[in-house]
């Protein structure tokens, strides 16, 4: 069985930008850069036929490269005890019309449709037991936090292995943008 997600990578410095914030929030378990990325959509467990169908299947998907700009920060869920601090993604119309375009190719394939709404982000860090007046303020403190605009000219097919260290994450095939 394969765990799979489709994902855009960060360059490094926009990452090491990302890292510099990591700190100061007791009950934080900190994304590491490497492990930075921007989920377009999450596939979950499949099997060896339906893991090579949706690498070809990919492939075919056509759009053109974009810029985008990490930006602000905020956490999931936003009316509840928070589990997920995150940074944004602006312009999101770029991303979220990729991300239409993958989740229709897989839907196409046969599989489900992603039940929740779409929001463009980068997980930060996974939240347990975090102070609400401790988050408040760093977000506050953070809340202009945003890089420079960068260039999507690639998204990828991830598969993901869960290990006692955390999930190791595999490039399994990349697809390039149109005129990126």
């Amino acid at each position: 069985m394969y765990r799979l997600f489709v994902a855009i990578d960060l360059p490094p410095d926009i990452a090491a930008q990302l890292q510099s914030l990591c700190y100061g929030v007791p009950g934080a378990r900190w994304v590491q850069p490497e492990q930075m990325h921007l989920t377009l959509r999450f596939i979950g467990e499949v099997d060896g036929g339906v893991f090579r169908d949706i690498k070809e299947g990919l492939g075919f998907i056509m759009t053109g490269g974009f810029a985008v700009q990490v930006k602000g920060l905020g956490v999931f869920p936003p009316r509840k005890t928070p589990k997920v601090l995150w940074a944004g993604i602006a312009p999101v119309e770029e991303v979220c019309a990729l991300r239409k375009k993958i989740d229709n190719a897989l839907v196409g394939m046969g599989l489900d449709p992603e039940g929740r709404k779409y929001s463009p982000h980068i997980t930060l860090a996974r939240l347990h037991e975090t102070p609400l007046a401790r988050l408040s303020r760093f977000l506050a403190g953070n809340g202009l936090f945003a890089t420079e605009v960068f260039p999507v000219s690639e998204f990828h097919l991830y598969s993901s292995q869960l290990t006692s260290k955390g999930a190791v994450h595999t490039i399994e095939a990349s697809y390039p943008l149109e005129g990126a």
